[in-house]
Order: C-alpha cells, then sequence, then structure tokens
C-alpha cells in the first residue's frame, strides 16, 4: 500500500516538474493499461458466453447411480471449442424457494465435470450429493450448477 501510494506521489512529481517529458509516457501507459483491461474483459466475456453454452443438468437419480453417488449429472457441449476443464459447486432447492439448502462446508464434496469433453459430446456421470441442512430430503429438491468455472481450448 505504501509503494503503491509512494509511485503514485513521484508519478505526480515527475508530472508536474517535467510536463514535457513525463505526458507522453504517461500517455502510452494509460493506453498500455487500456489494451490489458480490454483484453480482460474480453476474456471474461468469452468465457462466461461459453459456459452459457454448456447444458448442464443436475437430478437426483437413486434408481441410476450407486446409493453413495445418487446425483446424476448429464452434460453437453454446444461450443465449437472442447471443453478442456470444468469446476462447479451443487445447489439444492426447494420448489420455488430461492434459500440455498446445500450447506457449502469445506468438507463438501469438490464437483469436477470431464477431462476433455468435445463440441457436441455428452457426458454423463453419478456424483455424490452435498450436504443438505436437517430436516430436507433429497427427492423434494431441486439441485442446481452454480459458480462454474472452465476453460475450453483454443
Amino acid at each position: 500500500m505504501i509503494i503503491g501510494a509512494f509511485l503514485i506521489l513521484t508519478w505526480l512529481v515527475l508530472l508536474l516538474r517535467y510536463p514535457a517529458k513525463a505526458l507522453p509516457i504517461s500517455m502510452a501507459a494509460v493506453c498500455g493499461l487500456g489494451l490489458v483491461a480490454l483484453f480482460v474483459v474480453w476474456q471474461d466475456s468469452r468465457e462466461a458466453s461459453q459456459l452459457a453454452r454448456l447444458d448442464l443438468r443436475l437430478n437426483y437419480a437413486p434408481d441410476q447411480c450407486p446409493a453413495d453417488r445418487a446425483l446424476q449429472v448429464r452434460m453437453k457441449n454446444g461450443n465449437k471449442a472442447p471443453l478442456t476443464e470444468l469446476r462447479w459447486r451443487v445447489a439444492a432447492y426447494a420448489p420455488g424457494d430461492t434459500v440455498n439448502l446445500a450447506e457449502n462446508t469445506y468438507a463438501a464434496p469438490r464437483y469436477r465435470g470431464p477431462g476433455e469433453l468435445q463440441p457436441g459430446a455428452e457426458w454423463t456421470d453419478c456424483l455424490p450429493l452435498p450436504p443438505l441442512r436437517s430436516g430436507y430430503r433429497p427427492q423434494t429438491l431441486e439441485f442446481r450448477a452454480e459458480h462454474l468455472q472452465g476453460t475450453f481450448a483454443n
């Protein structure tokens, strides 16, 4: 924090003392920072649109999955690029409610997708249920994937 304040103070002194030399360098630095910021915003929006094209469905399916992994996951990659990595959190909601009933503790399972999913391909697996708040049964809840974080091949 002190180093940042010192750098800003030094830059202001140089700008006031030597405006003919410091102004062009300052403008070049501002343009460079602007280009970096535009690139970061572009990458973020590109990733968000790619994640939005993933069709990820979670269902409680004890009849189709083992008892210790009763959450069935179906995912389809609707992108033109292969999915290389995907992580998410599972949220559980009562129908018509907005309160997440899944406890996101440190011991809660971490959810990851397949290693690589080609464009148009589908992936199905059974995963463990997240710990639920007491008094709720999984068969009465809707499960959703939230906080998706993923990478796609270029």
